[in-house]
């Protein structure tokens, strides 16, 4: 079957998802998690193929890595995400106007959603689960990274389609390569939404060149600022919560911003980042604060490119600021709109910090890893919106659906 033809079988597909109750939906989402723990070890040996062709040094090797563990992870969130409302049909709004007729303002899915994605298997599932619930049919386009994990997860889900009596197209896999991402790009027609999840360079790419509407997520420079008035124990939780969690995920830290007056708390806070072999790129000011107190081999003097940059991996950077407008004025330079952080005891600070910074999460003492629709109680994600038009940080269910007018009269015309 040629791309051509994939893509016009789901839109095909697609119109039978309005025919299934919100009671099937939840039950075969179910068995897809039932399906992948029973086939977690072929799943497993699929992925060993995937990772055999990645250097383990790789940043996206950790993001690409599959164990009994992870599918496990995955198989509860996508149980999440059965025992959710189905969205579509809520009744957003409803009023009679003075004529008489009955307007509703109904919720109702996307139609075909299209997700180009990198090295992250898990993004399959999350995907086609969240979109299943949402009453949306959905085209992925995974990386050549991760082509044999993607290959039997959605096997699997098509077994269980099958098995249910519907349209295995209804969740369509593309090829791997660079053509399958241009036609998903020029799709139109076929493709309501994409949404590209993966690097920075991913999505500049897909935003530059698509034709179809494109929904921005994932790529983030992430900085939390120490305040004057912060508590150093929550400063030290938070921080090395944030960077060292998962090195390799949009949420991960990557810019400690403090302020002058704490620098002497630095080296303490410091120190467990240390032992977790952090690499730091520190300013002028961090850096000669550190120098002789943290790991030599880790320490290093920062660049301008340091800062702005999304490392995903153990490194970070350090900037050290003389006030809250400084701070402020950083991450509006170099920020990309997902996730910030502030440390303070201070209310006006924080609040301040919450209304000031544009971005899709701003946290007050707690961890950016937190920025995750499961974490937010939406079953899964879809992706980090960092843009404003529909949908804005963790999208799942509600941020797969539009909404469409309903009137109901009994015979008025207008005049």
């Amino acid at each position: 079957m040629s791309i051509q033809e994939q893509l016009n079988s789901t839109r095909e597909a697609a119109r039978s998802l309005v025919k299934i109750t919100a009671e099937e939906s939840a039950k075969i989402i179910r068995e897809i998690a039932d399906a992948l723990i029973a086939n977690s070890d072929k799943i497993v040996a699929e992925n060993a193929k995937d990772l055999a062709r990645m250097d383990p040094k790789n940043p996206n090797y950790d993001r690409l890595m599959l164990n009994k563990e992870r599918i496990e992870g995955i198989a509860s969130d996508t149980r999440n995400v059965a025992g959710l409302p189905a969205p579509c049909g809520e009744v957003i709004e409803e009023r009679t106007l003075e004529n008489g007729l009955l307007l509703k303002k109904v919720r109702v899915p996307l139609g075909v959603v299209g997700v180009i994605y990198e090295a992250r298997p898990n993004v399959t599932i999350d995907v086609a689960s969240l979109c299943l619930r949402s009453g949306n049919a959905v085209v992925l386009k995974g990386g050549s990274d991760a082509a044999d994990s993607n290959v039997v997860m959605v096997e699997i889900m098509h077994e269980v389609l099958r098995k249910n009596g519907l349209n295995e197209n209804l969740i369509q896999l593309l090829p791997a390569g660079r053509e399958a991402a241009t036609e998903l790009m020029n799709a139109v027609g076929y493709i309501d939404v994409l949404i590209p999840r993966g690097s920075r360079g991913l999505i500049d790419s897909v935003r530059q060149q698509a034709k179809v509407p494109v929904i921005e997520t994932g790529a983030g420079v992430v900085h939390t600022y120490f305040d004057k008035d912060g508590d150093l124990k929550i400063a030290t939780d938070v921080v090395v919560n944030a960077k060292t969690r998962r090195v390799s995920v949009c949420n991960a830290l990557d810019c400690l911003i403090i302020h002058k007056d704490r620098l002497s708390d630095l080296p303490a806070l410091a120190k467990q980042l240390d032992e977790k072999n952090v690499g730091i790129y520190a300013d002028e000011r961090a850096f000669a604060t550190l120098k002789g107190k943290y790991n030599n081999e880790l320490l290093h003097q920062a660049s301008a490119e340091d800062f702005g940059r999304e490392f995903l991996s153990l490194n970070m950077a350090i900037k050290t600021v003389d006030s809250l407008d400084e701070a402020l004025d950083h991450i509006y330079k170099y920020g990309l709109k997902h996730s910030e952080a502030i440390v303070t005891e201070n209310d006006e600070a924080a609040l301040r910090f919450v209304n000031e910074v544009d971005a899709a999460c701003c946290y007050v003492n707690t961890s950016t890893a937190f920025t995750d629709g499961a974490q937010f109680g939406l079953g899964a994600e879809i992706g980090i919106s960092t843009q404003k038009l529909h949908a804005r940080g963790p999208m799942a269910l509600k941020e797969l659906t539009s909404y469409k007018w309903t009137i109901f009269g009994k015979g008025q015309t207008r005049k």
